[in-house]
């Protein structure tokens, strides 16, 4: 699933700058996640890093875009391939890390 940002937002911008995928932008009153980038930090960390710093928990998932660990692992995958960095999991070869064990 990708992520979203709820009205509970305080707008204090420690989210943005932790998102790998560049999913996390200012909206018309409050950051929004692009669910097309967002990967759940999937190929680059073990957990949301936004959840992780958000001080006021209002990044919860996304019930409208429901994706498997193997999805998200996909779409990690077309954004690398569409000019994203590497991420810390890729290794010295520039080859991406093995997709998470899918679970879910």
């Amino acid at each position: 699933m990708a992520l979203m940002i709820t009205d509970d937002c305080i707008n204090c911008d420690v989210c943005e700058p932790e998102c790998p995928n560049e999913a996390i932008y200012m909206g018309a009153e409050i950051y929004e996640i692009d669910p097309s980038r967002c990967t759940e930090c999937v190929g680059h960390f073990d957990e949301p890093q936004c959840v992780q710093v958000c001080p006021v928990s209002c990044i919860p998932l996304n019930p409208q875009y429901l994706e498997s660990q193997e999805t998200l692992w996909q779409k990690y995958q077309r954004l690398q391939k569409a000019g994203q960095p590497l991420s810390p999991a890729a290794d010295a070869s520039g080859s991406a890390a093995s997709p998470p064990a899918s679970g879910t």
